[in-house]
């Protein structure tokens, strides 16, 4: 079972609560990938390798991609995983993945989103539709007013060829800054490219 940090809503299930060990990099991506498709392998890969490289993962902690990170940072053996999850908005899923060692529960969607961007240091967008364009969209958002007032922001990386379409399109017709989503083809890529910015920073 992992370790809950409240319930929706309530004060203990706020981030302030989570010892900060290790730079948490959050990592979004679809809900309904199976184990059969190719992306389950990279998100495997991606959590192991975000593992490894000394950060410790925080998810969206239901199935799906954010499953198979979960499952490739435990394979790794060090850290924490992070699962946000929103029991009043899905009420049908029993809780989170078998591979989250710690479950923070969520009263909204809105919430839910917020609590993963504050609590991350950086972020890994892999293939996903709509929620995981919403989880960009808030990440991309807040490093845009973060520039505003500091030289440097949260290092947000997106991974395929999905987000190398929709950022540069964005960028263009949002009439915003694209220099601060990275786009890249492959997770290895991706882990790289946070430590690198991280260490920028």
């Amino acid at each position: 079972m992992p370790r809950k940090y409240g319930t929706p809503g309530s004060r203990a299930g706020r981030i302030g609560n989570l010892p900060a060990v290790r730079p948490v990099i959050a990592v979004f991506g679809s809900s309904t990938t199976p184990p059969d498709d190719p992306w389950w392998e990279r998100g495997i890969r991606c959590g192991r390798l975000l593992a490894a490289a000394g950060f410790d993962v925080a998810t969206g902690g239901y199935g799906g991609l954010m499953e198979a990170v979960s499952s490739g940072a435990r394979d790794a053996g060090t850290g924490r995983v992070i699962g946000v999850t929103a029991p009043p908005c899905f009420p049908m899923r029993s809780g989170a993945n078998p591979f989250v060692t710690e479950e923070i529960p969520a009263s909204t969607m809105t919430e839910r989103i917020h609590t993963i961007v504050g609590l991350a240091a950086g972020f890994v967008v892999l293939d996903g539709s709509i929620g995981t364009l919403t989880e960009l969209l808030v990440a991309w958002n807040v490093a845009y007013v973060d520039r505003l007032s500091q030289p440097t922001s949260k290092p947000i990386v997106a991974v395929g060829e999905r987000w190398g379409e929709v950022v540069p399109y964005l960028t263009d017709r949002a009439a915003t800054n694209g220099d601060l989503v990275m786009c890249v083809d492959d997770v290895g890529a991706a882990v790289g490219a946070v430590q690198r910015l991280l260490a920028e920073v």
